[in-house]
Formats: structure tokens, C-alpha cells, sequence
């Protein structure tokens, strides 16, 4: 035995140590007292001389299972099973020993060193140096290109039935309060459990329409009753739960969709009927168009940020603006007997009627968890999101109209 295995060999006169590795797998380094003596293997001079025992480090627990942290620092497989040495010692199942003829411990080392430990808590690595990301652009929120194109081909259905038949224009209103109440009904099924019966809503919305038209304010507020009770009737063909949040959702749609369409018919009624439902739709674009322009551009004070986080003061005051200057040219050069300052005053009206309209269906809308009534506007939403400010805008300008220059 070499002194650069083993240190110094054993002093004269002391007895021999046991060389193989102790009960902790450290190698000693000077005799054990008590050790037996050593056998003829150590004293021949041929004897085969024993390598040092690898030390492998216990893996310092970290909280988790204990039988995965000792799986993480041993491997399986013949070369790594638990034996016995020779004087009852065991070495942990990481290396076999075996005893060779010549009286000597060899160890066995794999050739393939098991995977090194994950070291615990490794220094982070320093974050890579993300580039300056472009100042983001204000986006409108939706597909201009498409609402432009929707809202022109509307445009050019809606003047050109009201300018031709005015009975057309009438069905065209009819079926845009059907579509609408269909829109509602729907939403407030899917999203509140709500089953306020279309059925008698949709035929009662369209003879609403048709009956104010026909008969007036007189005709509107008759068909408006016998909706209503239709709607009461109707539901009760079916379990009584629920019936007093279905018959009132009923109701509500009935009054909030075909009772007010019903003034833009009474309004065509007049002798230049064409004219006022022209100058009404206008004038309601016109408010909805200078509210977005300005608040979109200049918009920095919340007008509404828990009904509507879009809407600004600095657009209510554009869709002012913009409202009181059409409507006093409409006035002045398109309404007969109407006079700027009347436009004034009607413009006002309007802008505040369209917002209103606009924050009371967002509230609707906030209410049921949707952005949208419907998808069958592209660029719009459903016909609802463009009745918004349109339905509780038409009693207000048929209003001022008959005030301002008669029912004619």
C-alpha cells in the first residue's frame, strides 16, 4: 500500500487498522483501536491495493418528500444496492462492495456519475434588457370601415322608403322594433334566466307601430295596453316561478322598444312627416358623431366611468355642439315655420335625450355582462346598439316639433 492512497502507514508497534470505509463512509486515516489484526492480504506484497471510497454528499433537505430527496442524489440498478460489509456495516445503497479472493474490499464505481444535485437557491438571472415599446395609438374600439359601410347602406334604405312610401318606411320600422325585442329578450334569457314572452311582444310591437301611425298618440296608447296584457296572459301558460320578473321584463320591453318607435311614426304623419324624421335622425347622428370626434380626441374627464368608461364631458359638450348647429340650420332652412333659435333649443334637447338614451342601454348592457345586444351589425353591435339613442330621442323631438311648428 502506496502512501499516496492511504497517508502514512501505520507506526511499529500499533496494532493494524481496518481500512474499508466506517459506518459514515469516511476513510480513517491512523489505526482504530480495538481494529482485528491485520491478514496475510495486507501483509503480502502482492496484494492488490484499494482505491479510496467517493465520498457522495448527502442532498440537504428542502421540505419536500424525503424519499424523493434521497431518489435525486442516488440511482438505481445492480451496481447501486444495499450490502453488508464484512463486519456488519452497511454503506447506504450507493456502491457495492464485494470481497475479492485475495482478502481485499474493492469498489465498484460506476462509469456514468449520477446527474450533479439541482443546486438550492440559484441566483436569478438578470432580466434581458426589454426595448422601448412604441407609444400605443388611440383605436376607435371598432371596425370603422365596416360601421361606416353598414351605417351608409342603413342611410340609403331608410331615405330612400321614406322619401318614396311612407307606409314603406313604416315596416321598416316594424321590423327594426321586432329584430330589437328579439335582441332584449334573448339577452336577458341568457344572461339573467328572464323569459319575457316574445311572441306577444313582437306582435303587439309592430301593431303598436302600425296603430300610432294610423290613430296617433290615442292609437299608440291603446295598442301599448293590450300588449301588456297579452304579455300577462301569455305567461301564464307556464310554471308560475318566475312570472312576476318575466311579465315585468315583458313590459318593460314593451314600453322601452315599440311604444317609443311609435313617435317617429306619429311624426310621419305630419304633411311634411318625411322632413321631421329626417331632421330627427340627423340630428341624433350628428350628436352620436360630434360626441365621438371630440372624445375620442380631446376626451380626459369621465362623464359616466360606472355606466360608460368611454364617454367624456369634453365629447357630451362636442355632441352639444355639433347638435345645436345642425339643428338650428334644419330649422331655419328645412322645417317650415321654424325658426334658427328653435333649432337652438332643439339641438340642446337632442344632445341630451341621445346621451341619456346611450348611458341607459350601457346600463342595461352592464348589468347583463355583454359589450353588445347582438352581432348582426358588423361594426355595430345589433340593431339595439343603434336604437339606443334613437328610441328616447323620438318622443323629444316630436314633442318640440308639434310646441315649436304644430303637428301640421
Amino acid at each position: 500500500m502506496n502512501d499516496s492512497s492511504w497517508g502514512a502507514p501505520p507506526r511499529a508497534g500499533s496494532q493494524a487498522g481496518y481500512w474499508g470505509p466506517n459506518d459514515h463512509g469516511a476513510v480513517p486515516h491512523g489505526p482504530v483501536q480495538g481494529a482485528a489484526p491485520a491478514g496475510p492480504a495486507y501483509d503480502a506484497p502482492e496484494a492488490q491495493q484499494t482505491r479510496p471510497m467517493p465520498i457522495v454528499p448527502d442532498v440537504p433537505a428542502h421540505g419536500g418528500n424525503q424519499d424523493d430527496d434521497r431518489g435525486a442524489a442516488r440511482l438505481g440498478g445492480p451496481l447501486f444496492r444495499d450490502e453488508t460489509f464484512r463486519d456488519g456495516t452497511s454503506h447506504g445503497g450507493t456502491f457495492r462492495n464485494e470481497t475479492s479472493p485475495a482478502g481485499t474490499f474493492r469498489d465498484e464505481t460506476p462509469s456514468a456519475q449520477p446527474a450533479a444535485a439541482v443546486p438550492q437557491n440559484p441566483e436569478p438571472m438578470p432580466d434581458a434588457p426589454q426595448p422601448a415599446s412604441a407609444p400605443q395609438k388611440k383605436s376607435a374600439g371598432r371596425d370603422l370601415t365596416a360601421a361606416i359601410g353598414v351605417g351608409v347602406g342603413l342611410g340609403a334604405v331608410i331615405i330612400a322608403s321614406l322619401f318614396v312610401v311612407k307606409a314603406v318606411f313604416v315596416g321598416v320600422i316594424a321590423v327594426a322594433v321586432v329584430v330589437g325585442l328579439w335582441e332584449l329578450t334573448s339577452r336577458l334569457q341568457e344572461r339573467k334566466g328572464i323569459k319575457a314572452p316574445l311572441v306577444p311582444l313582437a306582435v303587439g310591437g309592430a301593431a303598436m307601430v302600425v296603430a300610432g301611425y294610423v290613430r296617433g298618440a290615442e292609437g299608440a296608447w291603446v295598442a301599448m295596453a293590450l300588449t301588456a296584457l297579452a304579455v300577462l296572459v301569455w305567461r301564464m301558460t307556464e310554471p308560475p316561478e318566475g312570472y312576476l320578473k318575466d311579465v315585468t321584463a315583458g313590459v318593460f320591453a314593451a314600453f322601452y322598444v315599440p311604444f317609443l318607435a311609435t313617435f317617429v311614426a306619429m311624426m310621419l304623419t305630419a304633411d311634411d312627416g318625411a322632413l321631421r324624421v329626417m331632421t330627427f335622425l340627423l340630428l341624433t347622428v350628428v350628436s352620436d358623431t360630434g360626441a365621438y370626434a371630440v372624445g375620442w380626441r380631446f376626451g380626459k374627464h369621465k362623464l359616466a366611468p360606472r355606466i360608460s368608461p368611454g364617454k367624456t364631458r369634453e365629447g357630451l359638450l362636442g355632441a352639444v355642439s355639433f347638435a345645436m348647429v345642425v339643428g338650428a340650420l334644419c330649422m331655419e332652412f328645412v322645417i317650415e315655420d321654424g325658426t334658427w333659435w328653435q333649432g337652438l333649443l332643439l339641438g340642446l334637447a337632442v344632445a341630451v335625450s341621445a346621451t341619456l338614451g346611450d348611458l341607459g342601454e350601457s346600463m342595461i348592457k352592464r348589468d347583463l355582462g355583454i359589450k353588445d345586444m347582438g352581432t348582426l351589425l358588423p361594426g355595430h353591435g345589433g340593431i339595439m346598439d343603434r336604437l339606443d339613442s334613437l328610441l328616447p330621442t323620438a318622443p323629444v323631438v316630436w314633442l318640440l316639433l308639434v310646441l315649436f311648428v304644430g303637428s301640421g
